[in-house]
């Protein structure tokens, strides 16, 4: 099997590790650095669990080979937070939009991304920008309260 060193950072530390160049991005994540937070739906690239930032831009981390991130920048849940919680992971508590929590990694990255282009969001903008994201257990409702509750808090 085909191997490549690479270099990537991920929640602002910098990492140079070999890797197969079959290994997705989402594998790299949590077999190579322990970052289980990016969760591992479908494998398909259909249901967002797996979403992080790549320079700047959400991505289905299933999709992504390792390989494909050298030189870049990676933004997980895990780097999400500070000393305290992101507004984001604030407001998902503060509304109730956390229920299983299998989605809500991905979403968070989906949230952040949606609200660095737009900081004052309305419903349907919010709606949009989440659509490749599959919670089975909210409905929703909760989860866009709770992004336009941290878009108002973030201003």
């Amino acid at each position: 099997m085909r191997s490549k060193e690479i270099q990537v950072t991920v929640n602002g530390e910098l990492y140079l590790r070999t890797v197969s160049v079959s290994t997705t991005l989402a594998e790299f994540l949590r077999e190579d650095l322990g970052m289980t937070g990016t969760k591992i739906g479908c494998n398909e690239g259909e249901c967002g669990a797996c979403t992080v930032l790549f320079n700047g831009e959400p991505v289905n981390s299933c999709l992504v080979l390792a390989v494909e991130a050298d030189g870049g920048t990676v933004l997980t849940v895990e780097g999400l937070a500070g000393d305290e919680l992101h507004p984001l992971q604030q407001a998902f508590l503060d509304v109730g939009a956390v229920q299983c929590g299998f989605c809500t990694p991905g979403m968070l990255l989906s949230a952040k991304a949606l609200l660095d282009r737009n900081p004052h969001p309305d419903e349907a903008f919010i709606r949009k920008n989440i659509e490749g994201n599959i919670c089975r257990c909210t409905g929703y409702d909760r989860i866009v309260q709770a992004i336009l509750l941290a878009a108002e808090r973030m201003s």
